[in-house]
């Protein structure tokens, strides 16, 4: 047996206690006589001590040793001498007498130092992993995951559900980002599709009566990168039978409150806010708002609609509208540092931004157009008060709500407004589907099995929605759980007729032929006593990483995936032989140099 506990378990109860400890040489200081080697493992940090009497030669072995060198040792736990504690560490009361040591693998120079916190190129981290997740802020991301796994199976189980594997390898049913396609040996021309999600089969295991369903799922998208997605990534992945909205929130808002309780020790008030998506959209830009500040966004169309300034009248005639956002603290920015913030805004999409400052009088080139009362009126809307600045977006409304919900949290940032404090709100009452203007048609704003509101079924399944109005104006039973402005999760109720699910296809373009090609085992399966069902799926990545304050996905997960959704450590995806192509009826069509 090479030891007797972690290097982290050390503690004043084992002082005078002979230990055996293995792990890697983290940080190697010799002060002359006496060496000091920290020794390090996924527990812990321990103090090593290596005298040189009576034991020299051992020392001299510790002098040699180079950073994250393997090694094990044998010696005796004593308290630290007074004023050379360090209590920044659990071990940091004692210290181990080595009386023997066994070097068990020498490590290479290291290509980045892993005891400093410094800037490290991602590509080199990536391909170097192992290395990588030996440093202190990776193994608690990834010790953090894996206690957090532990209270959700353990929380689903008390409520009931049971874990149930859904298929990897599948039908692709496309339907928003693309799918990753595997190609079968034993079906020449056909392929696989490795799952986006497990929605269809949750569905098939209510209307199987398994009631309360659960899965940590790895699911796949083959779509654009950035530093909150992935080509695969996990998520919590639930569904009940015979529930409304309000149970499924319940059941979520009861796991999230153990979870933040258990792992960071926070309790979590419930329930959280809810407030509609138009409500999210009109304050505050976005469906996923971050309600830890306020500069909530104000539509000043209908005040300034009678102002003289042109750049207002022609975006509200055009059908646009106006808004505004309150820069706190801002009047003191230079012209400069406005026409900064003007091509930042621009560069969002914007045609430009108009700003009044707000000081013993109004500033600005604009406010000749505006009449004293108004931009009183304006300044109260957007609750600005003396040394804000007014901010002004006027435009089409998808526009000017993209651009001022990034200002205003740039904003926030930018001047220390955004609270510490971790703030969940509910975003409910979605459309149930959006128009995509480059195909002509509307698409699922979730995806097609989500349930219309009550009040809309019945003309669905009537066929008195017809127009591009009709559609437009349809609201679903969806609903997203947002925590500090990065959506965590969505779910919704679902469709359990066969009717309604056909006619909600046929809304968005899927012909009865083909929704029976893509989607009819679970149209068939409907017919079959479906209940009435719902879920959600959270996706653990993310809230991994903002539970642990994480910069990227990529820190919280053991193997990720570059932006070009490559491997740097495996050097993934790679070329096949030749054979392998033939056995799966592929030939190449890719252009040589």
């Amino acid at each position: 047996m090479y030891r007797d506990k972690g290097c982290g378990q050390i503690g004043i109860d084992d002082t005078g206690k002979d230990v055996r400890l293995c792990g890697w040489v983290y940080r190697n200081r010799d002060h002359g006589g006496v060496i000091f080697i920290d020794l390090r493992d996924r527990t812990g940090i321990i103090q090593l001590v290596f005298n040189p009497d009576p034991h020299d030669d051992i020392r001299k072995i510790a002098h040699h040793l180079k950073a994250e060198s393997v090694i094990a040792i044998r010696g005796l736990v004593r308290r630290r001498p007074e004023g050379t504690e360090n209590h920044d560490i659990p071990t940091g009361m004692v210290e181990v007498d080595v009386m023997t040591i066994e070097v068990l693998n020498m490590s290479e120079p290291l290509p980045f130092p892993i005891d400093e916190a410094g800037e490290i190129n991602d590509i080199l981290r990536l391909k170097y992993r192992y290395l990588d997740l030996r440093r202190p802020e990776m193994m608690n991301n990834l010790t953090t995951r894996y206690k957090a796994c532990k209270v959700i199976r353990d929380y689903l189980d008390e409520q009931g559900f049971i874990d149930v594997e859904t298929p990897v390898l599948t039908k692709s049913t496309p339907e928003g980002a693309r799918d990753y396609l595997v190609p079968s040996r034993v079906s020449a021309g056909h392929f696989y599709a490795l799952p986006q999600s497990p929605q269809l089969f949750k569905q098939i295991l209510m209307i199987a009566g398994l009631d309360r369903y659960y899965q940590i799922v790895r699911c796949f998208r083959d779509e654009d990168l950035r530093a909150d997605r992935q080509p695969e990534f996990t998520q919590v992945d639930l569904e009940m039978s015979f529930v409304d909205s309000n149970d499924v929130i319940g059941v979520v808002e009861g796991l999230l409150k153990k979870l933040f309780y258990d792992i960071k020790g926070q309790q979590i008030e419930t329930p959280f806010e809810r407030i509609s998506y138009q409500e999210s959209m009109a304050r505050f830009g976005n469906d996923k708002p971050d309600m830890r500040f306020g500069l909530e966004l104000r539509d000043v169309s209908g005040l300034v609609k009678d102002s003289t300034f042109k750049v207002f009248q022609d975006a509200l005639a055009s059908g646009g509208i106006v808004k505004g956002v309150c820069g706190k603290g801002m009047a003191s920015y230079s012209r400069r540092e406005v026409d900064l913030l003007t091509q930042e805004v621009q560069a969002m999409g914007a045609k430009g931004l108009a700003w009044i400052k707000v000081k013993d009088v109004f500033e600005s080139p604009i406010v000749k157009f505006f009449q004293e009362g108004m931009l009183r009126e304006m300044a109260d809307m957007l609750g600005a008060q003396s040394g804000d600045m007014m901010l002004f977006v006027a435009d089409q409304a998808a526009v000017v709500n993209d651009c001022l919900s990034r200002l205003r949290l740039d904003i926030g940032r930018k001047n220390n407004l955004i609270g510490t404090h971790d703030k969940f709100v509910w975003v409910v009452d979605f459309p149930l589907m959006e128009w995509v203007a480059d195909e002509g048609r509307f698409a699922a704003l979730h995806h097609p099995f989500t349930s219309p509101a009550d009040d809309d079924i019945q003309a669905i399944l009537d066929g008195r929605i017809t127009g591009k109005a009709d559609c437009a104006r349809l609201t679903s039973k969806a609903y997203d759980i947002v925590l500090n402005g990065s959506e965590i999760g969505g779910g919704s109720i679902r469709i359990h007729r066969a009717d309604l699910q056909q006619k909600v296809l046929e809304l968005i373009g899927i012909k009865a032929e083909e929704a029976v090609d893509r989607f009819g085992f679970l149209l068939n399966a409907l017919k079959y006593g479906a209940p009435p069902h719902g879920g959600l799926a959270l996706g653990l990545d993310r809230l991994i990483m903002l539970m642990t304050g994480a910069q990227s996905l990529r820190d919280v997960i053991a193997f990720p995936k570059t932006q070009k959704a490559a491997c740097p450590l495996t050097s993934a995806p790679s070329q096949v032989d030749k054979t392998q192509l033939r056995e799966l009826y592929i030939r190449l069509n890719i252009e040589e140099d």
